[in-house]
Formats: structure tokens, sequence, C-alpha cells
């Protein structure tokens, strides 16, 4: 069993894009090379907080955002496909860590997560990508008054060097955001 930093009994698990688009770079350009390191940290990391304090997020496209969205899906027309295509499924591995599982068309799930925890939640982040939804789910939580500590071993980054990156882009919040 992986080491798993203590749990707060008002704490909220989050794991981030747990998804098969995002789990094997041989399945999709958007795979993490680091993805399948993070699983079993994660899936210990769910079993410590259980499933009703464990939120599972999930990206799905959504075309009709507009703005800077639009050319990005120009550059990645594979993602457009149904919320229900296998490629948006979450993997087998942690299908059921979570009661809740929150849905969107953004890279940051805070929105759709300050709904379900409100604004002074005390938030663990896991999952994919390090750099992407990760560091764009911290950020606004943080910055709304929440409490988010990262646990560095359950998150995959596009690259290792961007997985760094971003670790030391949210190190830069403390003490709103803190790593372990």
């Amino acid at each position: 069993m992986t080491a798993v930093p203590p749990v707060a009994d008002d704490g909220w698990l989050v794991v981030i894009d747990p998804q098969v688009v995002f789990a094997d770079p041989a399945t999709s350009p958007w795979g993490s090379p680091m993805w399948a390191d993070t699983v079993p940290v994660i899936a210990d990391l769910a079993a410590a907080y259980g499933p009703h304090r464990t939120i599972v997020t999930r990206f799905v496209a959504d075309p009709t955002l507009g703005g800077s969205w639009g050319p990005y899906y120009e550059a990645w027309p594979f993602a457009l496909v149904p919320d229900a295509d296998p490629l948006y499924a979450v993997v087998p591995e942690l299908a059921s860590a979570g009661e809740r599982v929150v849905t969107a068309g953004t890279f940051g799930k805070w929105p759709a997560l300050r709904e379900l925890v409100g604004d002074d939640a005390h938030l663990t982040l896991a999952g994919v990508s390090t750099d992407c939804c990760v560091l764009s789910t911290a950020l606004p939580a943080a910055d709304a008054g929440a409490t988010v500590r990262v646990v560095a071993s359950a998150c995959a980054g596009s690259s290792p060097d961007n997985h760094a990156r971003a670790l030391a882009a949210m190190e830069l919040y403390a003490p709103q955001i803190t790593l372990a």
C-alpha cells in the first residue's frame, strides 16, 4: 500500500479526470506517460477517503463554449466525440472511487466542485494532468478560499518536466496550496 497523507474529517478527495483519454499515450495524444504509476496511489487515497468523500471529475468536449475553444478543437479534432464515447470513460480501476461525478467541458473543475463542497472546503487533489486540469482546478479553488493539498505522486503530467513545473507553480501559492 502507498503512503497516504492524513485524511481530514471534513476533507474531500477530488480525482481529476481519471479517463481513458488521459491514461495512455498509445490510445490518445493526450495520454500521460506518468498515468500508470499514479493509479495505485489514487486508489489508496480513494480507499482512505471513502466513496462518500471522494469526487471524480470528467473532462468532455464542449464545442459550444466558443472563444478560444474553437481553435483548441481545431488543433485536437479527435476529442470531438460525444460524452458517452469510451474515450471519455473513467478508467476501470477508478470507476467506483467516488459517489459523485462532476462532468465539465473546461479544464478547471472548481465552479462545479464549489457547488458541492462550498467555498472554504479542504480539498486533496489527484489526477491528470498536473499541468492542465489539476493546475486549472487548484488555483481558482485556492483563490476562492478553499484549502488545497496536491498529492504529487497521485498526479500525472503531460511529461515529467511539465509535471514538475506545474507543481512548482502551485507551490508558490502556499499556504493556500500545499504539496504532499
